[in-house]
């Protein structure tokens, strides 16, 4: 699996994106979530995905400032009270954590987390000890993960041993109880 295909897996996450409208106010753009009916500036996604429906198609771009959009090259403004999509960033320990593990325990952490109904966009906490082993040989320790999917929350612990050969472990627990234990040892590519 090339990081293109770990990308897909990635961008095919449930609740990957906050859904709503954008309004001006003010000379002030505003996102208003169909979710929670939250209002936010739009300026506090800047640099951000987002798709646009116009014109009953779906166009994703990157936000800019004051109501506007780079789609490729091109460049386009919000309308007042248009249909929105933004993509939810991921906290950035959890994002540098996903980058560092080797593939196959990539796929089998993804895979076990949306079995039990999870994504990993329902991170909302995430201590990346690994962050802390660069330069140490061996690299070990354990890296704390809290999600919740709103009906239900899910901690898991993935504990290292990083030498000639990656071991990865994964606990997850579920506060129903429901406990899964996956492994794996990779071998190091030259």
């Amino acid at each position: 699996m090339n990081d293109q295909q770990r990308m897909n897996l990635i961008n095919h996450q449930n609740r990957a994106f906050l859904e709503g409208t954008v309004e001006n106010i003010n000379q002030q753009w505003i996102f208003f979530d169909d979710e929670t009916d939250e209002a936010t500036s739009l300026e506090e996604y800047s640099q951000l995905e987002i798709d646009i429906y116009r014109r009953k198609n779906w166009y994703r771009g990157i936000i800019e400032e004051n109501g506007v959009v780079k789609i490729h090259k091109d460049i386009i403004h919000l309308y007042d009270g248009e249909t929105v999509k933004i993509r939810k960033p991921l906290l950035r320990s959890f994002e540098r954590l996903l980058k560092k593990i080797e593939t196959e325990s990539f796929v089998q952490f993804i895979t076990s987390l949306n079995s039990l109904d999870f994504s990993i966009h329902d991170c909302i906490y995430c201590y990346n000890q690994l962050d802390f082993s660069e330069g140490a040989s061996p690299k070990t320790g354990v890296n704390f993960l809290v999600f919740d999917n709103e009906l239900s929350v899910c901690s898991v612990q993935h504990h290292f041993f990083y030498t000639s050969t990656n071991h990865d472990r994964f606990e997850f627990t579920i506060n129903t109880g429901k406990r899964i234990i996956i492994e794996k040892i990779n071998s190091k590519h030259s």
